[in-house]
């Protein structure tokens, strides 16, 4: 991490912690980058088990927390019933946003005590549950956070099967739709049903090593160093992704099957 990101987390850090509402502050890993990259924010998951400030009180602790000389926060806005905060501060995009601990309770009790009902998450899918689990902890009031991923660490089988029966199938439905789309010539549905596909072709993988999704930006890089992949997976991967103009659209369309066919014969 940048030693002016450091700075600027532990300004925050300083602020949100003395809410006696707040649980656990952890840092997302887009936090951890060069700050000159176009996809840099400083990302901080704030978990409270009882109130916090109201957005424009918020607003006044953050600018109040700065040195003279650090400059002011800027282009404060509150979305999301007033959980998510978005800013300025010292020329950095700050992202903040608020977890009730109840409702992580909830979540991570479909990974252990409530599988019957992961259907409640097959939209939202695990990315929630990796940001729990791979978030750098900077401030711990009591422990919380140790525990609920020790929960996520002890996600068994059933859970896993269920996950990936989810994505495989929604996997199957997009090839699907690439083949109705080439068949019609239907370039647009084509790009959408690609799309698709590419996403739950990874999410299967994932489910396939136990590993939860990351960011969407980070799916390439994780999902081709998976330890368990296809025979020749990411040569296929990369020629559908990147075969250009002068690959043909119904080559592709047979190398997204052949893809298929590699992760449905894979076993857990």
């Amino acid at each position: 991490m940048k030693q002016k990101t450091k700075l600027l987390a532990d300004r925050l850090v300083d602020v949100i912690s003395q809410w006696p509402g707040v649980e656990c502050i952890s840092l997302n890993e887009a936090s951890l980058g060069d700050t000159l990259d176009p996809y840099f924010a400083l990302i901080l998951d704030v978990f409270h088990a009882g109130p916090i400030p109201a957005p424009e009180d918020r607003e006044n602790a953050f600018a109040r927390s700065g040195s003279p000389d650090s400059g002011n926060i800027s282009a404060f806005e509150s979305s999301n019933q007033g959980k998510k905060d978005r800013f300025l501060a010292e020329d950095l995009p700050v992202r903040i946003e608020f977890k009730s601990t109840a409702r992580i309770e909830e979540l991570v009790s479909f990974a252990d005590t409530k599988q019957d009902s992961l259907w409640f998450i097959k939209d939202s899918g695990t990315y929630g549950f990796y940001r729990l689990a791979q978030g750098k902890v900077i401030f711990s009031r009591s422990g919380w956070i140790d525990r609920i991923r020790e929960r996520l660490s002890c996600a068994d089988g059933k859970f896993w099967n269920q996950i990936r029966e989810m994505n495989q199938s929604r996997m199957e439905h997009f090839l699907n739709d690439l083949g109705a789309a080439l068949y019609q010539s239907d370039n647009f549905f084509y790009l959408m049903s690609s799309s698709g596909f590419v996403k739950y072709a990874c999410l299967t993988l994932f489910c396939i090593n136990r590993r939860f999704e990351p960011s969407h930006r980070a799916y390439y890089n994780q999902v081709i160093a998976l330890p368990v992949l296809p025979e020749g997976f990411a040569a296929q991967f990369e020629s559908f992704l990147n075969g250009g103009a002068d690959f043909p659209a119904d080559r592709r369309y047979s190398l997204a099957q052949l893809i298929a066919r590699g992760i449905v014969s894979l076993g857990m």
